[in-house]
């Protein structure tokens, strides 16, 4: 059944407005084609929409079911009360074992579940999301002063001891050069767990002074920044011949077709030692907690410790902080960077250290 100018009757009611007011304005032939070329506007964005946002979504959505079913709120309502229900409900028993998320993931789970109502048609006004974006801010302040913690605080960052222990603690096999590489060329284009799962055997290209990574960045506006990673002094740990060590290995033991440039640079490999297919961020976190744990690592890293430590490092060591910048790609004088630039002890680089 179709509406009279051709529109599925199962359209959202909005559009189906807008688009019945094209055909009394433009006809409806214009019309027609006005509302193809919105339909193709909604493929376009689904198609550039990353994964992550969309699988973020997409749990943020089962939350808001979960809450709703819990309730009993009928689940494409997004009043002021809702929302604000909403995110009490999340802080105080919210996950699925009964216990209360952290604020930052309740305000993720938050802006995401505004965004699944808006698409299934539900009103949600900007004041009531901010409302209880202010309710949820509220009670985070209130936890605080009750001196609740929650979440896993900010990632350890990589270190220059960690990165020995960890070359020493991987294996001798396909997998242990794979574990090698994949940290020490992290560590050094300062990492998210999505880069190295997104790169192609073809985006890491060798130079006479040592690699050239090119990253896809930015979490909107996509570009291609190449990261350039020299020879270490030190071969145990020197990613460029850990990464030619493993690039090496993979295709004299699984054939000629890995060093396809279109191949995943790193692969999945079973227990087994077969080849499962190029590695998901997901996969990548576990791995690098998986391998600081094996090197003993004092606390577990995650996938993000390999960019929070180039940052620190390299900041301890001296270098410019627009080089650190450029070499992680983050916007010069960032402030996540600048907060990722950790210090030690507080007692070295004090600012009040010598003022009197």
């Amino acid at each position: 059944m179709t509406t009279e100018i051709g529109l599925p009757a199962s359209a959202p009611a909005e559009r189906q407005a807008l688009i019945e007011r094209w055909a009394e304005r433009h006809g409806v032939d214009a019309a027609r084609r006005l509302a193809e070329a919105e339909d193709l506007a909604d493929a376009v964005a689904a198609e550039i929409t990353p994964d992550n946002t969309v699988d973020t979504y997409a749990k943020s959505w089962r939350v808001w079911s979960r809450f709703c079913a819990a309730t009993g709120l009928p689940e494409l309502e997004g009043s002021r009360g809702a929302l604000v229900a909403f995110v009490t409900w999340m802080l105080r028993e919210g996950q699925q074992n009964g216990k209360g998320y952290a604020p930052s993931s309740a305000g993720t789970h938050l802006a995401a579940a505004v965004v699944g109502l808006r698409e299934r048609g539900a009103k949600v006004t900007g004041d009531d999301q901010a409302e209880a974006r202010q309710a949820l801010e509220g009670l985070a302040v209130r936890l605080l002063q009750t001196g609740e913690r929650r979440g896993r605080g900010q990632a350890v960052g990589a270190d220059i001891d960690g990165l020995r222990a960890i070359a020493r603690a991987c294996p001798n096999t396909l997998t242990g050069d794979r574990d090698k590489a994949l940290t020490l060329t992290g560590f050094h284009y300062a990492a998210r767990s999505q880069d190295p799962a997104g790169l192609l055997t073809g985006d890491v290209t060798l130079h006479p002074r040592g690699l050239v990574v090119a990253v896809l960045t930015g979490k909107t506006k996509h570009s291609v920044r190449n990261a350039k990673i020299r020879y270490a002094d030190d071969p145990a740990i020197c990613p460029v011949r850990a990464w030619t060590a493993y690039r090496a290995r993979l295709v004299a033991e699984h054939g000629q077709q890995w060093a396809d440039p279109s191949t995943p640079a790193f692969v999945g490999i079973d227990r087994w030692g077969h080849i499962t297919g190029g590695m998901g961020p997901d996969s990548v976190t576990r791995a690098i907690t998986r391998i600081s744990d094996r090197a003993g690592v004092p606390i577990a890293w995650t996938g993000h410790s390999l960019r929070i430590g180039l940052a620190s490092v390299a900041r301890r060591k001296g270098r410019d902080g627009i080089a650190i910048a450029d070499q992680g790609g983050w916007a010069r004088h960032s402030r996540s960077m600048l907060g990722y630039m950790q210090r030690d002890d507080g007692w070295d680089d004090n600012a009040s250290a010598g003022l009197t």
